[in-house]
């Protein structure tokens, strides 16, 4: 399983644009055989008034399924489209990071350990 995380900081008041943005149902993402789902959260216990975090977090099964997602016309096209745009004047800044899962708690106590050869 492979997670990719989005920390998106913004100007206070604003967190509910992006929280918007990554919501909206369906779309081209959500049809990528291997996509298993998106959260989004806010940062909770800033000390900083001046600004949130919005974390987008989307599960994939596969660094191959990720793959076919960033390989995929849709994500290409978004990225054209956006390519000469500014990011809007209230982001402050987004860290982009992938991560390995290698276990998984589930209920009960049991372990699901991730097989390494994904």
């Amino acid at each position: 399983m492979l997670i990719q995380m989005r920390t998106i900081t913004v100007k206070a008041g604003n967190s509910d644009k992006v929280i918007e943005r990554f919501s909206k149902p369906g779309g081209p993402m959500t049809e990528i055989e291997g996509f298993i789902d998106l959260t989004v959260s806010v940062k909770k216990g800033r000390r900083n008034d001046e600004e949130e975090q919005v974390v987008v977090i989307v599960r994939w099964e596969s660094e191959e399924a990720w793959k076919s997602w960033e390989k995929s016309p849709a994500h290409i096209e978004g990225h054209r489209n956006s390519r000469n745009q500014q990011p809007p004047d209230f982001v402050i800044s987004t860290v982009v990071e992938r991560l390995d899962v290698k276990a998984v708690k589930l209920p009960q106590g049991k372990v699901a350990t991730v097989n390494e050869s994904e």
